[in-house]
């Protein structure tokens, strides 16, 4: 029997795609027009074609002959595409060129005439005027021939198994004349309290992160991401499944060959004394005032991680949560862990990359529950466990700037280096100024 096959929109570092894959689907293409992100997504997923171009550029013709799959049924398309949600008064909102990459989104998926679509978005979309934006983007889908599950729903990835609170729309499509996935039922109840108490609970932030050694400990990730890790401690169930210690933790995706000992997605931050001082003040589950970082519960939940700004608006980097015993931030790879990815899956070696691409993806194991739900209702291709196991990618993708990596894909830089520069300026300014206004605080 065949595994489906789906095709990822907007793919990131990939959170879908990895979410996807583990529920069974092999995911053939994966569209990102950031070359960064499409570097480390083709490192995480060496057999899925990246497409490094804007959806704009892109038709489902020319995604059938990238990914070599001719006239092959697709079983789904999924992504969240940017959107503003709203425009002015007595205009049609999806018209709004604000929201030019939701309407591509429709325009691919009736081109790939896929069987059924996922869109993903902010919880944003369903409150006030936004709620407009849904109901048009419905009745698109329903122009191309696709019938949307009602009424949608907002899934927190807290109760699917995630250590923190994460909240996004979810849309299921299926062609008319197809049926139409359920929404999947929570598997723990960590965030909602109504629900049945015969759910297990939730993991927690020490269940996800308790278990990795301190990377303040190792001198050499001061200039690296990596160091190779003897003594870790002792695994929660949660981290044992990142840690891909069983079988079972590879779920229907293909396990990756990965050295188990690597402590990667680690760099260093470097706090001064009188930071390390107003984080240790700071009570487990409360923001600490200056900085406004939320301290780790180590009992409870972390809050959504965020991925901050772009370069075209000042490159700012959104603060990272403070460790629940230690004086510091968490690393980026305690943040894929709070996001739920295992220890195999590598981010770009930079810290304001490698966090931005977990703040801007979703949770796997919520990508997971949604996809299930998917592969659930397709009636000749069913989830398979593969047999292989597959090699990860070059490392020196992790390692590429804006530059080598447009080189490496072929394309012109998709930003220009005037305004790379002027975030990282920007940037700079910002973190000269965050430090002063602390320092000065403090000796106040």
């Amino acid at each position: 029997m065949i595994r489906p096959i789906g095709i990822d929109l907007f793919a990131g570092a990939g959170g879908l795609s990895l979410g996807f894959e583990q529920a069974g689907f092999d995911v053939i293409a994966a569209v990102e027009i950031d070359p960064i992100h499409a570097a480390v997504h083709q490192f995480n997923f060496p057999r899925c074609v990246v497409v490094p171009r804007s959806i704009v550029k892109v038709t489902g013709a020319e995604l059938r002959k990238i990914a070599g799959i001719g006239s092959r049924d697709i079983d789904v398309v999924f992504g969240g595409a940017p959107c503003q949600g709203f425009s002015l008064i007595g205009h049609r909102i999806l018209d709004d060129p604000r929201n030019a990459l939701v309407q591509e989104f429709v325009r691919v998926v009736g081109e790939l005439k896929a069987s059924y679509f996922v869109f993903e978005n902010v919880k944003g979309l369903t409150v006030g005027n936004h709620r407009s934006f849904l109901n048009e983007l419905i009745e698109a889908f329903d122009a191309i021939g696709y019938d949307v599950r009602l009424p949608w729903n907002v899934l927190d990835a807290a109760n699917y198994g995630v250590p923190q609170h994460r909240e996004r729309l979810i849309l299921f499509g299926a062609r008319k004349g197809l049926p139409l996935p359920e929404y999947p039922f929570p598997s723990t109840r960590a965030a909602d309290v109504s629900l049945p108490r015969r759910l297990p609970k939730g993991p927690t932030c020490r269940d996800a992160i308790g278990d990795l050694p301190d990377a303040d400990s190792f001198e050499a990730l001061l200039e690296s991401d990596q160091v190779t890790v003897n003594a870790w401690g002792k695994p929660s169930i949660y981290a044992r499944e990142l840690r891909c210690q069983e079988e079972d933790a590879w779920h229907y995706g293909y396990r990756r060959e990965w050295n188990p000992k690597l402590l990667t997605s680690s760099n260093r931050t470097e706090h001064t004394v009188i930071s390390q001082r107003r984080f240790a003040r700071t009570v487990p589950g409360e923001v600490e005032p200056i900085s406004r970082f939320f301290r780790l519960p180590p009992d409870g939940l972390s809050n959504t991680l965020r991925a901050g700004t772009d370069a075209s608006r000042g490159a700012f980097t959104s603060p990272r949560p403070i460790h629940y015993t230690l004086q510091r931030c968490v690393t980026v790879r305690e943040m894929a862990r709070l996001h739920g990815f295992p220890d195999w899956f590598r981010f770009h070696a930079t810290k304001w990359h490698g966090a931005r691409q977990i703040g801007n993806s979703v949770p796997p194991p919520l990508a997971r529950a949604v996809a299930t739900q998917v592969i659930r209702v397709l009636d000749d291709r069913k989830a398979l466990r593969p047999n292989e196991k597959i090699a990860l990618g070059d490392t020196s993708l992790l390692y590429m700037g804006m530059s080598e990596a447009s080189e490496h894909f072929g394309i012109a830089v998709p930003i220009a280096q005037r305004n790379r520069k002027s975030g990282a300026k920007k940037r700079r300014q910002y973190e000269i100024e965050m430090f002063t206004v602390c320092e000065e605080a403090i000796v106040a």
